[in-house]
């Protein structure tokens, strides 16, 4: 069939299989609007034969994809091992070199000979005088790795307030915490949950998942009195400054004490106060070279975000009410009103070097505490389309399409995430450079990055604009070009790259991650013999590449898992899909095998399952498992029952807007978390629990 040969070599699934047994076909409609957002005319037979014919003879004279990848100890790609002989090739590299290249090939595949690592420019002239050019990705072959085992907190940073804080988590309480931790705990990293730029609003989006920027940090994560200018506001403005901080005092007081919940756009506003004070103050010498250092090393990036944040202060974030031709970041009247409004986009620049400048003082503090790790950021899978990286990328994104899942056992209606997706095209031509970018800034300031929803490398479920999840189709991306990038930039970085593979894996892709050294994510109540009994797995049958957790931010906590409070919670907001009874039953069976198991091993006193204890155990069990990292969810240490987030709602439940409370639901401050006797219990059972062991509790002994 024509329309399938032609969405095959623009990577475009025309059926997907949800289980081995089930084959699900795409709607030719589907396929055909997928293809015109990848600018592939299929309205008409006559357009896909057409279409067709065209990128079929563009492939057969085509000497070289756009981009190519070669691995040292592997075999020449196809592309390469294609050409005639007595192809010559020269690459002109990243530093600036020309080097004619003659891959040798050794007993262990191809040699990258004289190439450096790098993303370079390889060109190609055959014997008959045919020319071709590709961008050539010299990777590592495997990711940096694990300084042996450790473990550490996972935290929301917003929901963890300190005395000191403006009303939600800021950089300074999360360089107290990685430093306290450190020292105090032995603790090896600090995971937090994505810290991009968010989409201003009325009220602003507050879930992390979905920022205006994944490339920059959002300010509202800033310490203001941690800028080294708030020292020296002018004696004029400083009682407007502490009105301001007083404010910022009532703020913090009526979450930690009074009930209310987490208000992003009420801490901004106030630290937007004080920051337009703090900005009259001039830098000195020392300070501007290193501001004007930022401005060069990031760039038009960095010109282009900043840009977008003014645009979108004057004018709105919906680009609908935009004046004409701002739309287009490369437009004469997106270069007039930059011009205009030359000053708030230095002010949007300035935010985004303090930012990067407490984020690296937090990173730097956990090192300075003797993390082997330090921190741990996150990579949301995607942006908001009408947010900084969609304008300013916009011929990288695919216009009309939103990013989701199909459905599945747990989800019949499928997910729709109001993401656009990447084009494969797109990157590929651009020698992965927005992806690499992207990468590149996250990893400045981090001994770690976690991917979200890492099987979106391999491919992802795209949805025509007004359609359903259920009619989406999955469009294939380059996963060599995608891990090779990553390889780079975290070999680059000296980071280590753990992927969230939970859920629907495509087969290979578990494998493939893990050889290139991606550390997958395991999760204790997904853990099972799903090959056989369908119980527990057992902490001798875990991988060992991985970052192994009781739960995440989209799950219930410990101690509400344990005590089955999150089914209660879903039946009060309506989202049971059986009557409460059933629910009940399947869940407490579930808990009990996992307590069942605890108990053979000697984790949980038998006929004593008192909660603490009980969450005790399950983070004993985690250290017991072979995993090279293991991630506290911090709220656990101090019986937090509530989630941060609850998926399938929106307003029935106030997500990413909790602060860290205890067991009867009491905000924790910083401060009380570093005094917890049950946290340091929790703390002190896992440092015993790390020590060198002969074998992990129900390992096969030979």
């Amino acid at each position: 069939m024509a329309l399938a040969r032609l969405a095959a070599l623009h990577g475009v699934a025309t059926s997907y299989a949800p289980s081995p047994d089930v084959t699900v076909q795409v709607p030719d409609s589907t396929v055909a609007t997928v293809l015109a957002a990848l600018g592939v005319d299929a309205s008409t037979p006559a357009a896909v034969r057409t279409a067709l014919a065209a990128e079929e003879s563009a492939v057969a004279q085509r000497l070289l994809p756009p981009t190519v990848v070669v691995w040292p100890h592997a075999p020449l790609p196809d592309p390469l091992t294609a050409l005639p002989p007595d192809t010559a090739l020269r690459v002109e590299t990243e530093q600036g070199q020309t080097v004619d290249w003659a891959p040798a090939t050794g007993p262990d595949g191809a040699e990258a000979g004289q190439l450096p690592l790098g993303v370079h420019r390889l060109h190609v002239r055959t014997p008959d005088g045919r020319t071709g050019q590709a961008a050539l990705v010299v990777a590592p072959a495997r990711l940096p790795q694990p300084p042996g085992r450790s473990h550490g907190f996972l935290v929301q940073l917003y929901s963890l307030l300190s005395q000191r804080s403006w009303g939600m988590g800021d950089l300074g309480d999360l360089a107290e915490l990685a430093a306290w931790s450190g020292r105090a705990l032995g603790a090896g990293f600090v995971q937090v949950n994505p810290l991009h730029a968010a989409v201003p609003g009325t009220p602003t989006d507050p879930s992390p998942y979905r920022p205006s920027s994944r490339r920059f940090p959002d300010p509202v994560h800033l310490r203001v009195e941690n800028v080294p200018e708030y020292a020296y506001v002018a004696d004029a403005d400083r009682a407007e400054l502490e009105r301001i901080t007083e404010q910022a005092a009532l703020q913090r007081e009526s979450v930690l004490s009074k009930g209310a919940l987490i208000d992003r756009d009420a801490v901004w506003a106030l630290k937007r106060e004080a920051l337009d004070l703090v900005r009259k103050v001039p830098l000195g010498p020392g300070r501007r070279a290193a501001y004007c250092d930022f401005l060069a090393e990031q760039g038009q990036a960095l010109e282009d975000h900043a840009t977008w944040c003014a645009f979108a202060e004057v004018y709105g974030w919906d680009r609908r009410s935009w004046p004409a031709g701002l739309a287009d970041p490369r437009s004469p009247e997106t270069d007039r009103a930059r011009r205009e409004l030359l000053d708030r986009i230095d002010y949007h620049c300035w935010l985004a070097w303090l930012t990067d400048a407490q984020l690296a003082a937090a990173h730097r503090a956990a090192l300075d505490a003797g993390m082997g790790i330090g921190l741990v950021h996150d990579l949301a899978v995607g942006v908001h389309p009408d947010g900084a990286d969609a304008w300013a990328q916009r011929d990288a994104f695919a216009a009309g399409m939103s990013v989701g899942a199909p459905p599945d056992a747990f989800n019949s209606r499928g997910q729709d995430w109001g993401l656009p997706p990447w084009r494969p095209d797109a990157l590929a031509a651009s020698g992965y450079a927005p992806y690499r970018g992207l990468l590149r800034g996250l990893l400045r300031h981090a001994g770690a990055l976690r991917v979200d929803h890492v099987m979106g490398l391999f491919r992802l479920w795209w949805i025509p604009q007004g359609c359903e999840p259920t009619q989406g189709t999955y469009v294939g991306y380059d996963a060599e070009a995608m891990l090779a990038v990553l390889a780079l930039e975290a070999h680059r970085a000296g980071a280590l790259v753990v992927g969230e593979d939970l859920g629907t894996v495509e087969p290979g892709v578990r494998e493939a991650l893990a050889a290139r050294g991606v550390l997958g994510t395991s999760v204790l109540w997904f853990e099972r013999d799903w090959d056989g009994t369908g119980r527990p797995l057992p902490a001798a049958g875990w991988r060992e590449a991985c970052l192994a957790t009781a739960t995440t931010h989209d799950l219930p906590s410990t101690a509400a898992r344990l005590s089955g409070d999150h089914v209660e919670l879903r039946h009060r907001l309506g989202l049971l899909t059986r009557p409460l009874p059933e629910e009940r039953a399947a869940d407490a069976v579930e808990v009990n095998e996992w307590l069942a198991l605890l108990t053979r091993f000697g984790m949980l006193p038998d006929g004593g399952h008192d909660e603490e204890a009980a969450v005790l155990a399950v983070y004993r069990f985690l250290l017991a498992t072979p995993a090279r990292m293991v991630g506290v969810w911090l709220p656990d240490a101090v019986g937090d029952r509530r989630p941060q987030n609850l998926p399938g709602t929106w307003d029935q439940y106030p997500n990413w807007r909790l602060p860290v409370a205890d067991a009867e639901g009491r905000p924790v401050t910083l401060e009380e978390l570093a005094a917890s006797p049950r946290l340091h219990v929790l703390m002190d059972a896992l440092k015993a629990e790390l020590r060198p062991r002969t074998a992990p509790p129900g390992a096969r002994r030979t």
